[in-house]
Protein backbone atom coordinates (compact mmCIF):
# COMPACT_ATOMS: atom_id res chain seq x y z
CA UNK A 1 0.00 0.00 0.00
CA UNK A 2 2.20 2.79 -1.30
CA UNK A 3 4.44 4.13 1.46
CA UNK A 4 2.31 3.03 4.40
CA UNK A 5 4.31 1.40 7.19
CA UNK A 6 2.45 -1.25 9.15
CA UNK A 7 3.10 -2.31 12.73
CA UNK A 8 1.09 -4.69 14.87
CA UNK A 9 -1.12 -1.84 16.06
CA UNK A 10 -1.23 0.83 13.32
CA UNK A 11 -0.66 2.02 9.77
CA UNK A 12 1.57 5.10 9.40
CA UNK A 13 2.20 7.43 6.49
CA UNK A 14 4.41 10.50 6.28
CA UNK A 15 3.81 12.94 3.43
CA UNK A 16 5.70 16.03 2.32
CA UNK A 17 3.60 18.14 -0.01
CA UNK A 18 4.74 20.87 -2.39
CA UNK A 19 3.52 23.53 0.06
CA UNK A 20 1.18 24.21 2.99
CA UNK A 21 -1.78 24.95 0.73
CA UNK A 22 -1.57 21.49 -0.85
CA UNK A 23 -1.12 19.79 2.53
CA UNK A 24 -4.20 21.54 3.89
CA UNK A 25 -6.28 20.83 0.79
CA UNK A 26 -5.38 17.14 1.08
CA UNK A 27 -6.36 17.11 4.74
CA UNK A 28 -9.72 18.68 3.94
CA UNK A 29 -10.43 16.10 1.28
CA UNK A 30 -9.25 13.21 3.47
CA UNK A 31 -11.31 14.48 6.41
CA UNK A 32 -14.51 14.35 4.36
CA UNK A 33 -13.67 10.82 3.20
CA UNK A 34 -12.92 9.73 6.77
CA UNK A 35 -16.20 11.17 7.99
CA UNK A 36 -18.08 9.34 5.25
CA UNK A 37 -16.41 6.08 6.35
CA UNK A 38 -17.01 6.89 10.04
CA UNK A 39 -13.33 6.12 10.70
CA UNK A 40 -11.02 8.97 11.61
CA UNK A 41 -7.23 9.23 11.44
CA UNK A 42 -4.85 10.47 14.06
CA UNK A 43 -2.82 13.05 12.19
CA UNK A 44 -0.69 16.14 12.45
CA UNK A 45 0.36 18.89 10.09
CA UNK A 46 3.40 21.16 10.19
CA UNK A 47 3.74 23.41 7.13
CA UNK A 48 3.90 20.99 4.17
CA UNK A 49 4.24 17.76 6.18
CA UNK A 50 1.32 15.54 7.16
CA UNK A 51 1.77 12.53 9.45
CA UNK A 52 -1.10 10.00 9.50
CA UNK A 53 -1.70 7.12 11.89
CA UNK A 54 -4.59 4.70 11.39
CA UNK A 55 -5.71 2.29 14.09
CA UNK A 56 -9.07 0.98 15.21
CA UNK A 57 -9.59 2.07 18.81
CA UNK A 58 -12.77 0.08 19.42
CA UNK A 59 -10.93 -3.11 18.34
CA UNK A 60 -8.24 -2.68 20.98
CA UNK A 61 -6.00 -0.29 19.03
CA UNK A 62 -5.14 -2.69 16.26
CA UNK A 63 -5.22 -2.61 12.46
CA UNK A 64 -8.54 -3.73 10.98
CA UNK A 65 -10.30 -3.64 7.63
CA UNK A 66 -11.50 -0.11 8.51
CA UNK A 67 -7.89 1.09 8.50
CA UNK A 68 -7.08 -0.58 5.18
CA UNK A 69 -10.24 0.86 3.65
CA UNK A 70 -9.39 4.40 4.74
CA UNK A 71 -5.75 3.97 3.66
CA UNK A 72 -6.92 2.95 0.18
CA UNK A 73 -9.23 5.96 -0.04
CA UNK A 74 -6.37 8.23 1.08
CA UNK A 75 -4.13 6.66 -1.58
CA UNK A 76 -6.73 7.53 -4.22
CA UNK A 77 -6.95 11.12 -2.97
CA UNK A 78 -3.17 11.45 -3.04
CA UNK A 79 -3.12 10.85 -6.81
CA UNK A 80 -4.32 14.45 -7.22
CA UNK A 81 -1.41 16.08 -5.35
CA UNK A 82 2.19 17.06 -6.00
CA UNK A 83 4.89 16.25 -3.50
CA UNK A 84 8.20 17.81 -2.59
CA UNK A 85 11.16 15.85 -3.92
Amino acid sequence: MNNWKETATELNLSLKFKNFKNAWAFMNEAAIAAENLKHHPNWSNVYNTVEITLTTHDAGNTVTSKDYELANVINDILKNYEFQH
